[in-house]
């Protein structure tokens, strides 16, 4: 029975260790929410245990962490070739075909998406400060990623690709360049035929807002990590006042945010790249703006 409900992941156990059995956060930890509504998502202590279907994932180390699984026979996890750390002999291994959305490089290598199958023990690392964050989904639910921070996911997390749709261009004397502050893609995750687990890699601190039906949120479009899908976003550019209508600087705009509005959770990093903004904005997705 149920006597301890995480208020991280929100799912019950009976809270007789000392992190979380499905997400591995801490159950001595007091949440700690900023005046604004932000959680710090507590970081996953040194050799934390998390359970999955009849598998364990043990989290190793603090700066650069490492999540290693004892796989079960009936048991598999998918994920990048670039984030295998060390394997069993005995853990099968092989490549995985997936969608055309699934085209991802880094720093100009193709991304391969691999699967392992248990027993045995296998270990991924993101080769990055920054923590690892363990989602746990239940039957249906689905969370929607940034490129570049998934790590490894359960073989019963189903992925399939979404177009962002956050978009601008700019236009610097006759040159025009489209940017894409998310990513022209964004990765949703579902988990089908019983509850799964996904890891992500976030750089810097990770904090969580529950936001409210219809409530919006402004935030830098870099530091977004995860969104629940009922979760809308958009663009918000501000200008300054006091520019003439024939002022190409009319146009500069002066900062960029996206808005994201509730209802849904919504997860942040505190390490960021700022986006570019050269030329004159001159088109974007759907946008709002503000002048002062």
């Amino acid at each position: 029975m149920s006597s301890y409900t995480c208020p991280y992941c929100r799912i019950g156990s009976d809270g007789t260790g000392p992190s979380c059995p499905h997400c591995g956060a801490p159950v001595d930890v007091r949440i700690r929410t900023s005046k604004s509504g932000w959680a710090e998502q507590p970081p996953i202590r040194d050799m934390a245990r998390i359970h999955f279907n009849r598998s364990t994932c043990q989290i190793s180390g603090t700066y650069v962490p490492v999540a290693e699984m004892a796989l079960h026979d009936d048991d598999w996890v998918y994920f990048s070739h670039h984030v295998l750390l060390h394997a069993d002999t005995q853990v099968k291994m092989d490549s995985v075909k997936m969608g055309g959305g699934w085209n991802r490089v880094l720093a100009g290598m193709p991304l391969i998406m691999m699967k392992a199958q248990g027993p045995g023990h296998i270990a991924f690392s993101a080769d990055h400060p920054g923590e690892t964050l363990a989602i746990p989904l239940q039957h249906n639910q689905s969370v929607d990623v940034v490129e570049h921070r998934f790590l490894v996911a359960t073989g019963n997390v189903t992925y399939q690709w979404e177009r962002s749709g956050i978009w601008f261009t700019t236009q610097d004397g006759d040159e025009q360049e489209w940017h894409y502050p998310l990513g022209q893609m964004m990765d949703r995750f579902t988990a089908q035929g019983g509850p799964g687990l996904l890891l992500l890699h976030g750089p810097g601190n990770t904090f969580i807002r529950d936001l409210a039906h219809g409530e919006r949120v402004l935030m830098q479009p870099g530091a977004l990590i995860w969104k629940d899908p009922t979760v809308s976003m958009h663009l918000h550019f501000e200008y300054p006042r006091g520019q003439y209508w024939f002022s190409s600087a009319r146009w500069q705009a002066k900062s960029m945010w996206l808005t994201l509005q509730g209802p849904g959770r919504v997860a942040v990093q505190s390490v960021f790249e700022p986006p570019e903004m050269v030329g004159s904005v001159v088109n974007s997705s759907y946008a709002t703006t503000h002048y002062w």
